[in-house]
């Protein structure tokens, strides 16, 4: 992959990230809290495997790209452990939402999301920005 092509799957994948932020804004209208989650957790994915491109850094899995962000960006502290743990939660709570029976997340649950996936976001779009 060159460079400009490399840029280019960066930006759209950063492009998708604030996309899929404003999906989640129609579920909550909407009351779908379960599906939220999961479009919350892949707003915060698209822009994890931004920068996960944008550091010639390849995975193959969402547990792959998890643990890379925490080796590469969370341990060594470029994005701050808070930003790791909000991470973590929404990747746990989108697998539970998704694969396990009786999960029913509630507007209380995606309040708590909201401003920490913006937050994560951001972080990571700030980091691209600094490269």
């Amino acid at each position: 992959m060159t460079r400009e092509q490399k840029l280019d799957l960066v930006e759209y994948r950063m492009a998708n990230s604030k996309k899929t932020l404003v999906e989640v804004e129609v579920l909550l209208q909407n009351k779908l809290w379960n599906i939220a989650v999961n479009r919350l957790y892949y707003a915060c994915f698209y822009a994890v495997s931004a920068l996960l491109v944008y550091n010639d850094i390849s995975t193959k899995t969402h547990a792959g790209a998890r643990q890379m962000l925490g080796l590469h960006f969370i341990d060594t502290e470029i994005m701050n452990k808070e930003n790791g743990r909000f991470y973590s939660k929404i990747f746990t709570m989108r697998h539970k939402g998704d694969y396990e029976d009786f999960i029913d997340y509630a507007e209380s649950d995606l309040t708590e999301l909201i401003l920490p996936a913006k937050t994560f976001i951001n972080q990571v779009q700030e980091l691209l920005s600094r490269q």
